[in-house]
């Protein structure tokens, strides 16, 4: 097998500043920054390097990450990094070049009683404690999406003289795949799983070892004067073979680290105040604040700057799960709404990120990867089409319209699409499907693969590449009526002409949406056979997308609201699940899509409900979805991908993307929105 290409380095430049202490501003300066405190527990020492039992604090898009040593007295440096680059994830160390301390004779590491503060920040890792009348500090913030700087700084709070000792050695490394060559001051680092290079350069030579997987430097002493403080600098660059090293090498040269702190600090305190300042004013409690800090932060760790096969930044589902190294279509359209309220930039990139893996006759590919030679990227099937509703969001923040001039003629390919691939009978309603042939990636197209509406779903070729199920889809129908009046919004920005095409379509499509989908008795939309003759009944969320996209009758919307707001159906601990709590088939720890909350579906609910005017049911039920999840509210745990919507069980992925992205819609002024 081909093996991943890419260089990492680690380049230690050592700076000395003596009684020259970082000089902040007042925190008030960074008072939104404050609710990002702590909200994340990075508190992790790996034990192997697929140990995924902590969280990792990543930032500018770097494919590698940090957490904080779970220490209990022992002085330990920063955990990692946990490496992106390879095997979708291993941490090459429990600490790959840590400081170890001495002062006078006696070895900082080894004093169990010492107090250990830690704290993490969107914008930066930082340990404090003080040992034998020294204050000792470490920070780490990332200075792009190559490089992190790790801190240190000594502060003698003695009337005496203290003499000070450091060095640098590795722990074991744990990845197997890792191994050091010495060469005088520089540390080579080879991987048998890729082309990775790594090089770690250091201040003082390091010593010969009798091993070719540890390394130790010289020692370092100074004399460190009453209230005197010393300060220096240890970067750690992981770059691809398709940057240049050497430009990133003088960049680390001449970066000052206070300077890198106080722009992630005003970076990120900038992002929350867009965020805070533009809620609902229903929802202005702290606990609102700190869990929109986490949804920011939940993006933050799973964004990657382009590598390999990725033109543009864009976002993980999860860094945390395996196979979510990657970046999925209906995702992107999503986390992209999430990110226009603080980084309309970030978002921009995301959805051209997915748009630069689109087909000719329009077809964007479900799930793509920097390294197809780990996984391939998926051309089977794609999904829902969201994507110009996430570029219309977008637009509304900047009124970009270059931007817009760019991405209008490939939305346009994408939609024209479904109706020439997914028609089966040419009837203007679509059908979800896929390019293989196979049943199981036309499930997959709809994003809710195991729903309970596709149990005894068939395929059906519609021409050489392009096959449907044997059922029309409410949700997919909804989600291309929205589409025609985003995109005719988008048209009247551009000033084309083609808005008045869109509107006329889109009022016969909602009109068919009302009369296909839609079971007065039940009073519940429902997927349909092909001729529309037969409702494919289980109440699942689908049925409250019609409201989300503005396509039901106000009576219709009343009738579905009435069951939404259930306990026995969908008013649950978690409300909104995919699918009623009554039904048999209900079962949301053994059934992906039947039965457990997904934020996304709970989001389209509320939003549906707002578009009626069932405001007081809205903001209720945004309430109880935010409180009834385990560990989504306050500090410490991530967002996770899924809900038990009985019991607030968190399931599946942690740090999910989407989720966040979700949390952050719900929460938004309803004029952002």
């Amino acid at each position: 097998m081909f093996k991943p290409v890419l260089l990492f380095s680690i380049v230690f430049i050592t700076i000395f500043s003596c009684n020259n202490t970082p000089k902040q501003g007042p925190e008030e300066a960074y008072r939104y920054l404050e609710h990002s405190k702590n909200i994340l527990d990075y508190k992790i020492t790996p034990k192997d390097s697929y140990d995924k039992s902590g969280l990792m604090f990543s930032d500018q898009g770097a494919w590698f990450a940090y957490s904080l040593p779970d220490t209990t007295g022992v002085l330990n440096d920063f955990s990692g990094p946990f490496l992106m680059t390879q095997q979708n994830g291993v941490w090459s160390s429990g600490a790959i070049a840590p400081i170890k301390i001495t002062i006078g004779n006696q070895p900082v590491s080894s004093k169990k009683e010492n107090i250990i503060v830690q704290t993490a920040h969107s914008s930066h890792l930082e340990q404090k404690t003080h040992f034998s009348g020294i204050d000792f500090k470490e920070t780490l913030v990332f200075l792009n999406g190559h490089t992190a700087l790790i801190h240190y700084e000594f502060t003698n709070k003695t009337d005496l003289n203290n003499e000070i000792t450091y060095s640098w050695k590795n722990q074991p490394l744990l990845a197997d795949s890792l191994s050091f060559v010495i060469n005088g001051k520089a540390l080579k680092v080879i991987s048998k799983k890729s082309t990775a290079i790594g090089h770690l350069l250091f201040p003082e030579t390091i010593k010969s070892t009798n091993s070719n997987n540890t390394f130790v430097t010289n020692d370092k002493s100074y004399n460190l004067k009453p209230n005197e403080t010393i300060s220096f600098v240890v970067s750690q660059t992981f770059i691809f073979p398709e940057k240049s090293w050497q430009k990133e090498k003088v960049l680390i040269e001449n970066i000052d680290f206070d300077s890198v702190l106080l722009a992630r600090k005003k970076e990120k305190n900038s992002q929350l105040k867009s965020l805070l300042e533009n809620r609902k004013l229903t929802f202005d409690e702290d606990l609102y604040a700190e869990v929109l800090a986490k949804a920011q932060l939940t993006l933050q760790n799973n964004w990657r700057i382009p590598a390999g096969e990725i033109e543009h930044e864009g976002l993980f589902p999860s860094y945390h799960y395996e196979w979510f190294n990657g970046f999925w279509s209906w995702d992107s359209w999503k986390h992209a709404v999430g990110l226009s309220y603080y980084d309309v930039r970030l978002a921009k990139e995301q959805i051209k990120l997915m748009f630069k893996f689109q087909n000719a006759d329009g077809f964007v590919a479900d799930c793509v990867y920097r390294d197809t030679t780990i996984e391939a990227h998926n051309y089977r099937d794609t999904k829902p089409p969201l994507s110009a509703w996430a570029v219309a969001k977008i637009y509304k923040k900047d009124k970009d319209l270059e931007f817009l001039k760019y991405m209008y003629p490939k939305l346009k390919k994408y939609h024209n699409w479904w109706y020439t691939k997914r028609d089966h009978d040419q009837d203007g309603l679509c059908e979800y499907g896929s390019t293989d042939g196979s049943l199981v990636a036309a499930k997959w197209e709809s994003g809710m693969d195991n729903a309970i509406r596709f149990d005894s779903s068939k395929i059906l070729k519609n021409e050489d590449g392009a096959y449907s199920l044997n059922q029309e889809s409410v949700d997919l129908n909804a989600y291309l009526y929205a589409e025609k009046l985003f995109l005719a919004e988008l048209s009247e920005a551009l000033d084309n002409g083609e808005a008045s095409g869109y509107k006329s379509s889109a009022k016969i499509l909602k009109s068919k949406i009302q009369s296909q989908f839609y079971d007065t008795n039940d009073g519940w939309f429902y997927d349909t056979n092909l001729d529309g003759t037969k409702f494919i009944k289980g109440e699942g969320s689908e049925g409250w997308t019609p409201l989300w996209a503005n396509a039901a009758t106000q009576d219709q919307a009343e009738a579905v609201k009435n069951k939404m707001m259930n306990p026995s159906k969908f008013f649950t601990k978690v409300p909104f699940q995919t699918m009623s709590a009554d039904h048999k088939k209900f079962d949301p720890l053994n059934g992906y899509w039947r039965g457990p909350n997904w934020l996304d579906q709970a989001y389209f609910g509320v939003k549906g409900l707002r578009n009626y005017g069932f405001n007081n049911e809205a903001d209720r039920a945004t309430v109880q979805i935010l409180k009834g999840p385990e560990g989504l509210l306050g500090k410490g745990k991530s967002i996770r991908e899924n809900y038990h919507p009985l019991t607030g069980e968190g399931l599946h992925a942690k740090n999910f993307s989407w989720s966040a992205a979700h949390v952050i819609m719900l929460l938004m002024n309803e004029n952002n929105d």
